[in-house]
């Protein structure tokens, strides 16, 4: 049985059960007064705004460079591909499955697995809630190494600044990346997960 079922709905801001009242469509929590929902609202049309915007960011943050390494004035534009290649080529294996998995693996299981987990909940596809609840935690789990690229670029711009003897730039390529990531983390977030076991449970639309 679901709480909803039982007339109790949570504060998605202090998390505090509160009694669901009939006929009043704005409640308020009966602790910190934010408002509450049965659901958050329209929270598939936004999550697929969201993973929308990232997926189209995503195309320049993988064709775009990323980062410039100039040493004694010299230095030509990477891209987050070109990067990995140049580290296999230095030997620096280890680093580049890092940089790999981190940079281009990561979001990419972001943006297909939240796609897939909105169109299961949307379309009501043969997906047990076992599978879906798994694949969201999953999703949030990944989402913490998303921001691993950024991090090193960051250190790096602040760390190698040495004028013409070594220098390190960060190109458009970083902020389309950066952009995909927050707007991947957004989807997750605005994603209501009780939409999955309502979805199993009853035909019911709550979005």
């Amino acid at each position: 049985m679901r709480a909803i079922d039982a007339g109790i709905v949570v504060c998605n801001e202090c998390h505090e059960l509160n009694r669901q009242t009939t006929g009043d469509a704005s409640q308020t929590c009966m602790r910190c007064g934010a408002r509450v929902h049965p659901r958050r609202p329209n929270s598939i049309m936004r999550t697929w705004a969201l993973l929308i915007a990232a997926s189209i960011l995503y195309i320049p943050a993988n064709v775009l460079p990323i980062m410039t390494v100039s040493s004694f004035g010299q230095g030509t534009p990477d891209t987050i591909m070109s990067g990995v290649i140049a580290l296999l080529k230095h030997g620096m294996v280890p680093i580049a499955a890092v940089v790999f998995t981190a940079s281009i693996l990561v979001p990419t299981f972001k943006l297909v697995g939240i796609g897939l987990l909105l169109y299961s909940v949307q379309r009501r596809q043969p997906l047990s809630a076992r599978q879906r609840i798994w694949m969201y935690r999953f999703i949030e789990f990944i989402g913490r190494w998303s921001m691993l690229d950024i991090f090193v670029i960051a250190i790096l711009v602040a760390v190698v600044n040495f004028g013409r003897i070594a220098n390190v730039e960060a190109n458009l390529g970083a902020v389309a990346f950066a952009t995909v990531v927050i707007l991947t983390m957004l989807a997750a977030l605005t994603f209501d997960p009780r939409l999955i076991w309502d979805n199993t449970e009853s035909d019911d639309d709550h979005e």
